[in-house]
């Protein structure tokens, strides 16, 4: 397939970052590439969705990497797993598993799926600050997104189910559900209860987001959905004011820097100093842009937060709001001078292992593996969202008492960045607005 071919295929189709970004991928899809790096990291605690979809189908995975790569010429591809589990699936480091496919087994450590850190650990390449993948010759997609581009490609399946791992304080599990269910909805028919104390979350214990039930809905990013009790740091720090944080960065700080000596991008020589962001953190409003340029290199993995600061300071927080500013400003930083960026000759020495950092966001509790649903239970109601991407929300092609099926385009790709959305159930548009598009099923 052409790659002009495949990018139409798959915008049409809705496939996006399976990993919670959601980036459109067709617009990933470029010449000049030479490698294909696949993030099956799942570097998050408590989640299991790719190691599930690789011991389940892997023939469908390596099918979807060979699509991308015949199409946008990339002579080789490596999959990024965490050596944990690359053992559970009997892989080795440097294994071929197809033509131009290897394993790369990953130290396990935190934040080992984040793309920057993802790319250097397998490929060797430093991507400079603020400058892109392609910049080095790679391209990253998760593991789920190559699955999907195999449906489209050669099952003629749009992206109408999720796969995902309900985890926590409760019997885990890996299961797949249609786009679009309540959360309360798919508790309620799998016997979930949650209790009280606890709250839900929409991700990992790490850069997940707390939940209601009774609203949420599983999207596109959704990739786990954890049940945690509300005392741990994984949650506590999620449910602070952020009114409260920044008050105490600018008076708690002690200036140990224990922040920056921890941050995994700035190990890789990335110009990012969290203790600095901490100093200027006064009043935001009187923050000149150009003094928290670098905030825009960060990428929220709360090591700074849960891990490094003594003071209950939470340096992610303060570089959330940094970063806002800078969107007001519509400014980034952008290195100028590529060499000038070395990798810490420490990284080794400070990365932050798996099992520790369970420990740190009072996780480790929870850490078995999960048993992996086959049937995927039936629902009387979805919500398609129109927006599951980043870039402009899809378009309604159906009217409020419109019959749709399975697999139908409900909403059409907008210009610009945009994918299209489809029906993952039979049954009748009862309710559209500029938002979503709502289909109850007929039994």
């Amino acid at each position: 397939m052409e790659l002009n071919e495949l990018k139409s295929l798959l915008q049409a189709a809705g496939v996006v970052g399976a990993g919670g970004a959601t980036f459109p991928t067709y617009v990933k899809l470029a010449p000049g590439a030479d490698t294909l790096v696949i993030n099956a990291a799942e570097c998050e605690p408590l989640l299991y969705t790719d190691l599930t979809i690789m011991e389940l189908h892997m023939d469908k995975v390596l099918s979807g990497i060979r699509t991308v790569m015949e199409a946008a010429s990339i002579p080789s591809a490596l999959i990024g797993i965490k050596s944990s589990k690359g053992k559970l699936l009997h892989l080795m480091h440097g294994q071929e598993l197809a033509p131009g496919i290897k394993v790369c087994l990953l130290p396990d450590v935190y934040p080992m799926g984040d793309e920057i850190n993802l790319i250097y650990e397998t490929t060797g390449r430093l991507v400079p600050p603020g400058k892109l993948p392609m910049t080095v010759g790679v391209i990253v997609m998760n593991l789920e997104t190559v699955y999907n581009i195999h449906l489209a490609r050669y099952e003629d399946r749009p992206v109408i189910e999720k796969w995902l791992t309900i985890n926590g304080n409760v019997k885990p599990c890996v299961i797949r559900v249609p786009l679009g269910v309540r959360v309360r909805d798919l508790f309620l028919q799998l016997g979930i209860k949650v209790p009280a104390g606890h709250v839900v979350m929409d991700g990992g214990p790490s850069m997940g987001r707390i939940i209601d039930i009774n609203t949420a809905i599983v999207t596109k990013a959704t990739k786990g959905l954890l049940i945690l009790p509300e005392d741990i740091p994984a949650v506590v720090t999620k449910q602070r004011d952020m009114r409260v944080q920044l008050a105490m960065a600018s008076s708690a700080c002690c200036g140990c820097s224990r922040c920056t000596d921890l941050c995994p991008r700035a190990l890789l020589g990335y110009p990012l100093e969290p203790h600095k962001h901490i100093r200027v953190t006064v009043s935001s409003e009187h923050i000149n842009p150009e003094e928290v340029l670098s905030a825009t290199l960060c990428c929220a993995c709360g090591i700074c937060e849960i891990a490094a600061c003594c003071q209950e300071i939470s340096p992610r927080a303060v570089i959330a709001e940094h970063k806002t500013i800078l969107g007001k400003a519509k400014m980034r930083f952008t290195a100028t001078d590529d060499s000038q960026y070395k990798v810490s000759p420490d990284r080794a020495y400070r990365q932050m292992s798996s099992a520790r950092w369970m420990q740190y966001l009072g996780v480790d509790r929870y850490s078995a593996h999960p048993e992996y649903i086959s049937e995927m239970p039936q629902f009387d109601r979805v919500e398609i969202r129109l927006s599951q991407h980043i870039g402009v929300p899809s378009v309604p092609r159906v009217a409020v008492g419109n019959p749709v099926s399975v697999g139908q385009m409900i909403a059409a790709p907008a210009g610009g960045l945009s994918v299209a959305q489809h029906a993952p159930i039979d049954g009748t548009v009862v309710a559209l607005d500029a938002n979503r598009i709502v289909i109850e099923a007929v039994r």
